[in-house]
């Protein structure tokens, strides 16, 4: 039996609706780069679906193994406490790993930076 992956991009959650739009951009970026492989974007607060609604739709499409990966900049206490007690408290039937802080990831440190760069080089 082959394993029915997904990816879970956790953030925050804002009062907002227009804070999630970067948010959403990137799971369909990553969902276009990951074919074969279910995205959802859950939230922390205040926004829908939360983890346990996400995982709980996962689960009921018959995913086996999920990848959280947190959309925050560093390991605070959101990521270092909430977000594994949220795992816990999850489907125990589905494996379900956490990724590091997006932030705190090399690529998107470099990403960053080249950003900022090119932001500074730009005529005035």
């Amino acid at each position: 039996m082959k394993l029915k992956q997904a990816i879970v991009l956790f953030a925050h959650g804002s009062r907002d609706a227009d804070w999630a739009r970067p948010f959403e951009k990137i799971c369909s970026a990553v969902a276009r780069e990951l074919p074969g492989i279910t995205v959802k974007l859950a939230y922390l607060d205040l926004m829908r679906p939360s983890l346990d609604e996400a995982i709980g739709m996962l689960a009921r499409e018959g995913v086996t193994k999920i990848r959280v990966v947190p959309l925050f900049f560093g390991l605070g206490g959101h990521v270092r406490e909430d977000l594994p007690r949220l795992v816990t408290r999850a489907n125990p039937g589905i494996d379900i790993s956490i990724a590091p802080p997006i932030g705190e990831q090399a690529a998107v440190i470099e990403a960053i930076a080249a950003a900022i760069a090119a932001g500074n080089s730009a005529p005035r």
